[in-house]
């Protein structure tokens, strides 16, 4: 029973440092690469209406949001977790990824972006989360 309530708490912790850590770098990304002129992040829908003004660079911080997120949280909830590491991994990947699924469908983002960005920012992450937990932790 303690197994398993530890894989819950692994799984629980890895969703919320993953998430704080895709915040941080969401909150910090228009200081580094400021958005282009008249664009409006301030919500979905001012997005929506503003998106056909980005340029391949707008795109870069959300995808490393995205990535260092399920990273950061793969390693955490790997390293929590007692047993079942790598499916305790991929579970936050995989919560990383139906969320990436849902902006994909909210937001008009270029097909380009979307297919990176699902393929490789979210599972893969949260397997070389495992794997760093392996070797360092």
């Amino acid at each position: 029973m303690k197994q398993v309530v530890l894989c819950f708490l692994a799984i629980f912790a890895g969703a919320l440092i993953g998430s704080v850590a895709n915040m941080l770098i969401i909150s910090f990304s228009t200081t580094i690469i400021p958005l282009p002129k008249g664009a409006d992040n301030s919500s979905i829908k001012s997005l929506e209406q503003t998106i056909h003004l980005f340029q391949f660079k707008h795109f870069i911080m959300p995808f490393l949001a995205h990535s260092v997120g399920s990273l950061i949280g793969g390693t955490i909830a790997a390293w929590i977790a007692p047993r079942n590491k790598l499916l305790v991994a991929l579970t936050i990947g995989s919560f990383f990824l139906f969320s990436g699924v849902m902006m994909v469908f909210k937001l008009p983002t270029p097909i380009w972006f979307n297919v990176i960005e699902l393929t490789l920012a979210y599972l893969p992450m949260s397997w070389i989360g495992y794997r760093i937990r392996l070797i360092y932790f």
